[in-house]
């Protein structure tokens, strides 16, 4: 497997509720130090797998998107670092201030609109694109960047 080689995995969901189970799924694939990115519009659904993510991983607290402290922790199985940078219009800052730091590498982090973050993204990471608003159904596409990420594509029955 070459450095560009992307493997992925589509899924369907036509619901929140699959949605959440598809992201319980994931997290019981988590290893400690994984980085999974968030990709999708306002609405797509990248809150509700966050939210079954959670839950995977046994963490009982109330899961919300995190964007006005950019960064909420939980603890579950493993320590979840649920991140979203939809405020912020350059991540880069954030990043070099320790927004993305060495206490991940103990746990899991959830990245929501990691597009903000650009160069300075993990280059090993899976990427979870969540496509579709509203009531429709959703596709959600599961891109391992790396050979190290390659075990969430088939977590995911």
């Amino acid at each position: 497997m070459t450095s560009s080689t992307i493997l992925e995995r589509d899924l369907r969901s036509p619901d929140a509720a699959t949605t959440q189970r598809i992201g319980a799924a994931l997290a019981r694939a988590a290893r400690n130090g994984d980085r999974l990115c968030l990709w999708g519009e306002l609405g797509a659904g990248k809150t509700q797998l966050a939210k079954g993510f959670a839950a995977g991983l046994g963490v009982t607290a109330t899961v919300n998107s995190p964007t006005f402290v950019l960064m909420a922790e939980y603890m579950g199985r493993l320590p979840l670092f649920h991140v979203d940078l939809y405020r912020l219009a350059d991540g880069v800052d954030a990043v070099d201030g320790g927004l993305l730091d060495e206490r991940q590498a103990l746990g899991v982090t959830l990245i929501e609109w990691p597009e903000r973050l650009a160069a300075a993204l993990p280059a090993e990471r899976l990427d979870v694109l969540i496509a579709g608003s509203g009531d429709e159904p959703r596709t959600i596409q599961l891109r391992a960047t790396s050979p190290g990420h390659a075990h969430y594509l088939g977590a995911v029955g």
